[in-house]
């Protein structure tokens, strides 16, 4: 279903031309099976401080060229956010990633093999996050959501649980559990 004009426009996305809508559900799991993965990639973000901007470094441990990009996201649910992307050169990341204050979150990001209109990823976070790991699906139309066939690697879905999006977790850490 598509995000009304008003509720874009209310969060800060005037122009759908721009927008992308993103359609997601994520998961705690434990690590995939390696015949599943056909792409991994060190991904770095950089939370701009005070904003919902976030600059991403995706680089392909196999050599491939990198994903250099500024971001804008917004969540209109827990599983329907709204994104817009500016894609930029090695130079220009690395005039931003120097100049803007913030907080970084590192991962190794494992693409899967996954039916059509699905994207799904296992992040395994590094550094003070390291032994979380997080299955992503993504679907390109929001009534796949519910009919994900949830692999058997999976723990539990954190998808309506905050404190499990990026933003959260590099400003407060892992949540303690009960």
């Amino acid at each position: 279903m598509p995000v009304d004009h008003e509720t874009a426009k209310a969060l800060g996305f005037p122009k759908p031309a721009y927008t992308v809508v993103e359609h997601e559900r994520r998961w705690l799991c434990r690590e995939p099976p390696p015949e599943s993965v056909v792409l991994s990639e060190k991904i770095v973000d950089l939370y701009i401080a005070r904003s919902r901007l976030r600059l991403r470094e995706a680089r392909p441990i196999d050599g491939r060229p990198a994903r250099l990009r500024l971001s804008r996201k917004a969540d209109v649910d827990a599983r329907t956010r709204l994104v817009t992307s500016i894609y930029l050169t090695e130079d220009e990341f690395a005039v931003l990633a120097a100049s803007l204050p913030g907080r970084r979150l590192e991962k190794l990001r494992h693409r899967l093999l996954s039916p059509p209109g699905i994207v799904q990823s296992v992040d395994e976070f590094l550094g003070e996050l390291k032994g979380l790991m997080m299955l992503e699906a993504e679907f390109d139309r929001p009534e796949l959501t519910g009919a994900f066939a949830v692999p058997d690697f999976v723990l539990r879905e954190v998808t309506d649980d905050p404190r499990y999006t990026g933003g959260h977790l590099v400003r407060h850490g892992l949540p303690k559990e009960p």
